[in-house]
């Protein structure tokens, strides 16, 4: 049997809401589906993902297995990927009709990157769909050739990446402790092995519902899903830092402590969710923020940067809004006088 180009790997637990329509999403790509293999790993779900999945018959495969989060999903599925890429997708987004084929040309184009991945809409349950604001549109580079690049390299959401597979063998496999970020660790890590590349375009639908823990601000988190997402979070960087330290790669020099320490900045500002900090601590949080990413603002970014931090202290963690509030009313008049 001649194997597929494109290995779609899925994996769910409990989100037979959604599933039929990721699989669909794949099912009408504009690619040849003879080049393409769907394999569900169903990460012991207890809803009826199972009966859903029965009407696509072969044309998936559908692998269940004992709950065990994503990381085991992905570590379960992967023996069974015969694709030279293999592209991810979460159960409860969707792709766009020319994801695979305008992913396979990123490749071709660039035959030396690993990794390649690109911009998503936001999508609500109630359908309404928004372009996804941050993004960064990498070259086809060595990432960690450069702190610049280091520090604007984006995490990108499971459903926007596709990995070659041979740049993915000595990355796994992932530790099984990641039940969430499994996605992450691939993406953190991957640019110590090879090129990556980010493709500007819009290939695939994110869907908001509530339970994305990643996806969200702290806005829309309840007190425990804060703390598993810090949870998760610091496994990833043990993950991560073990991973170095076995590949003899020194995480203490300049370039890398600051692209690692952009997770312990996520883990402080996910604390402060959780217990509002004293107006000393918050503001030094909010004044590394200038010295960490100086090569990326602006003048103007820097100096608000570091107003907003002088104004922490004033106004503390839980007034710091009225400061913003002001800044954004006197931006507006300064567009309007200017329009």
């Amino acid at each position: 049997m001649t194997a597929p180009l494109f290995t779609v790997l899925i994996d769910t637990f409990n989100y037979g809401r959604y599933i039929e329509e990721a699989v669909r999403s794949v099912l009408e790509q504009d690619f040849p589906a003879e080049q393409v293999e769907i394999l569900v790993v169903d990460d012991g779900s207890t809803d009826d993902t199972g009966q859903r999945l029965q009407k696509f018959g072969d044309a998936i495969r559908y692998l269940k297995k004992p709950n065990g989060g994503q990381a085991s999903a992905f570590n379960f599925g992967w023996p069974h990927a015969r694709g030279e890429f293999i592209a991810l997708l979460d159960a409860d987004d969707v792709w766009l009709p020319n994801k695979l084929s305008s992913m396979h040309q990123a490749f071709l184009n660039h035959p030396e990157i690993g990794m390649a991945f690109h911009r998503l809409y936001e999508w609500t349950e109630d359908g309404q769909q928004s372009p996804r604001d941050h993004f960064i549109g990498v070259p086809a580079m060595r990432v960690t050739d450069s702190r610049f690049w280091l520090l604007c390299y984006p995490m990108m959401q499971a459903s926007s990446l596709v990995f070659r597979r041979l740049a993915l063998e000595d990355l796994l496999p992932i530790p099984a402790v990641l039940r969430t970020q499994a996605d992450a660790y691939l993406t953190a890590l991957i640019i110590f092995l090879c090129p990556v590349m980010g493709v500007d375009e819009y290939l695939a639908k994110y869907r908001i519902h509530g339970a994305n823990l990643f996806g969200s601000e702290n806005a829309g988190l309840n007190e425990s899903q804060l703390q598993n997402r810090m949870a998760m979070r610091e496994a990833l960087v043990l993950a991560i830092g073990e991973w170095l330290r076995k590949h003899g790669i020194d995480a203490t020099t300049p370039n890398i402590r600051d692209y690692l320490k952009q997770w312990r900045k996520a883990q402080e500002a996910d604390s402060f969710a959780l217990e509002s900090p004293n107006r000393w601590s918050y503001f030094l949080h909010l004044l590394e923020f200038p010295m960490l990413y100086r090569e990326l603002m602006t003048t103007r970014q820097l100096v608000y940067s570091c107003l907003r931090a002088l104004a922490a202290l004033v106004l503390g963690y839980q007034g710091l809004h009225l400061f913003d509030d002001r800044y954004a009313a006197g931006k507006r008049k300064r567009w309007q006088a200017g329009a």
